[in-house]
């Protein structure tokens, strides 16, 4: 669990419990399009908003599972740029394709982060339903085409599919940006700092059983790059990955 991984759940989860508590919450804050110029604040605010426990659930499971490596690759400034620029881009796209209709949720924001996801780890394998095998790539093309063709026949379902197709539209307009004036490489690199190699002495003690299945295979590759070139033939990004998964009684501080 990253920081603002955390804080963001804790936020969501929070003013779900005070729409449940205060009534006229809900109104004051979701974003109406067409009322957008005289309510601004509504293009942030109604991210934090969710119409019942299966919108919020869903929405929360995403960002769990989807968010702290994204996180970790971007940092936390980078990170908060990602969501919040989903986010008001599946409200923009929303406001621009549907401006009847009025938004709540994270969904546009988690969308972003899926999107990252994908782009960074294409071929990382989703189990929808925790049962079908599913590549992060696969995923991401397959909810554009249902966001498409849902969008298209009016959003029957209360689904806000021009928000989530908005959502896909600000990260990679994003992502796109930071390569092209950091360049992928610098950014990654800038995202991270390595930790010393005493903190992974005990990468040997890893207990891959309680290590997440979306994280497995990759402190699967690192511990077998270990194991043939040694500690120091780890990257940046490969050193803090891995520092998240040391127990923390392996991990000797450096020496004073």
């Amino acid at each position: 669990m990253t920081p603002w991984i955390k804080r963001l759940l804790i936020a969501n989860i929070g003013m779900f419990f005070v729409q449940q508590t205060m009534p006229g919450v809900t109104e004051s804050l979701m974003f109406v399009p067409y009322a957008a110029l005289l309510r601004p604040w509504t293009i942030i605010t109604y991210m934090f908003l969710h119409g019942g426990i299966t919108h919020i659930l869903f929405n929360m499971l995403g960002l769990y599972f989807f968010g702290p490596r994204v996180e970790q690759r971007l940092g936390a400034n980078r990170f908060l740029w990602l969501y919040f620029l989903s986010g008001i881009s599946g409200a923009l796209l929303s406001f621009w394709l549907a401006p009847h209709a009025a938004l709540i949720g994270a969904s546009a924001a988690v969308y972003g982060v899926v999107l990252a996801f994908a782009r960074f780890w294409p071929t990382d394998k989703i189990y929808i339903y925790g049962v079908l095998p599913l590549e992060a790539r696969w995923l991401v093309i397959i909810t554009v085409v249902m966001a498409i063709y849902s969008g298209l026949n009016g959003s029957t379902a209360g689904v806000a599919d021009f928000a989530h197709l908005g959502g896909y539209v600000g990260a990679y307009l994003y992502l796109r940006w930071l390569e092209e004036t950091k360049g992928s490489k610098r950014f990654r690199e800038l995202a991270v700092q390595a930790p010393p190699l005493q903190q992974l002495a005990g990468w040997k003690r890893v207990n891959l059983q309680s290590v997440h299945e979306l994280n497995r295979d990759e402190v699967n590759r690192i511990l077998d790059k270990i194991s043939a070139q040694g500690l120091s033939s780890l990257t940046v990004q490969e050193k803090q990955f891995l520092s998240n998964f040391v127990p923390p009684d392996d991990r000797v501080p450096p020496a004073s």
